[in-house]
């Protein structure tokens, strides 16, 4: 193993405690090279299976997998508690220990304004008051956001939500993400008209997420503007727990009023094979992770929105509005 902190001290505290048997692993994309490495040091103390499903984040756990291999218990690597299970589950954190401040330095010279909020992925959450105290030494007030919706916890940015930051954007100039481009882009579509930088700390750079907020608020308003021109219109409800985002039956509904026809697909795993199979439906509405929409644009040949922007093909609100609330 690598960089990372896995904890199996206490993850086997935790299969103790349970008296476990039998675990299932999960590991993010990016992690599961290591699982082997992983799995070596824990089976000399519990039988282990290893998920070999995508597994995207906190919100992408399926107890039935745990249950089909008869396992006594989850153990999730990577991510943090996003909604409650009916099924023991123990979260690592994955912890990344590098020190950030040579990072931090860079950003001083890049921020706009004195006033900044800081957010970080789950494996550097434990660098916040080091990175805050650094910053405040060289002149900015920081405000780490507060804990709100499926943010397990405070100053924690989680790719569908933003709130925490959302309820202090009139009181800070910038905000500082520290993570991968998928969180720094996240919050630039979250708050469009404040300054987001990007610590990124697997490539030792900070960047601004100014150009790849523009390139994406285009990308949205093309989207839209197709799923308007299209009459066959196919909503898409998610399976897994965690991503379930808007009402399918509310769509519809709005999307009939101004003359559309809709059909409503359940699906776990979006794939472009799988819409393919709808060749007659010229536009999808995903009412599962909102990023699959935003981020996967250049990954499916027909056009596909999220429950906001579905409101905006409906006449329920404008397109300032959306720029106004955000995208995500």
């Amino acid at each position: 193993m690598r960089k990372f902190n896995y904890k199996l001290k206490e993850v086997l505290a935790e299969v103790r405690r349970l008296k476990a048997k039998r675990v299932l692993l999960q590991f993010p994309e990016g992690i599961k090279q290591e699982a082997s490495d992983v799995v070596k040091k824990l089976e000399k103390h519990v039988e282990c299976v290893v998920s070999g499903e995508t597994c995207w984040g906190g919100c992408d756990i399926d107890i039935n997998e745990a249950k089909a291999v008869k396992a006594d218990l989850i153990v999730h690597f990577g991510h943090a508690p996003f909604i409650k299970y009916p099924f023991p589950i123990f979260y690592v954190h994955v912890e990344d220990d590098k020190s950030l401040v040579p990072l931090a330095k860079k950003v001083i010279k890049q921020v706009d304004g004195k006033r900044v909020a800081l957010l970080s992925s789950i494996q550097h959450i434990h660098k916040l008051g080091e990175v805050k105290k650094f910053f405040e030494k060289e002149g900015l007030s920081v405000t780490i956001p507060g804990k709100k919706g499926y943010s397990a916890l405070a100053g924690h940015v989680v790719g569908c939500e933003y709130g925490g930051l959302k309820v202090i954007r009139d009181k800070i100039d910038s905000v500082v993400v520290i993570g991968n481009q998928f969180h720094g882009l996240g919050a630039a579509l979250a708050v469009v008209d404040k300054q987001v930088l990007l610590m990124d700390t697997y490539n030792n750079a900070v960047r601004s997420m100014g150009e790849e907020k523009k390139r994406f608020m285009q990308q949205r308003a093309a989207s839209i503007a197709r799923v308007k021109d299209a009459k066959k219109i196919g909503v898409i409800v998610g399976l897994k727990k965690g991503q379930q985002f808007g009402a399918a039956s509310i769509v519809k509904k709005n999307l009939e009023k101004v003359g559309k026809q809709v059909i409503v697909i359940t699906m776990r795993e979006m794939t472009p094979d799988k819409l393919f199979n709808f060749y007659d439906v010229e536009a999808f509405v995903e009412l599962a992770c909102p990023r699959i929409a935003t981020d996967d644009y250049g990954k499916y040949k027909k056009p596909m929105i999220t429950f906001r922007e579905a409101q905006v093909v409906a006449g329920k609100i404008t397109w300032d509005d959306i720029l106004k609330q955000g995208f995500i």
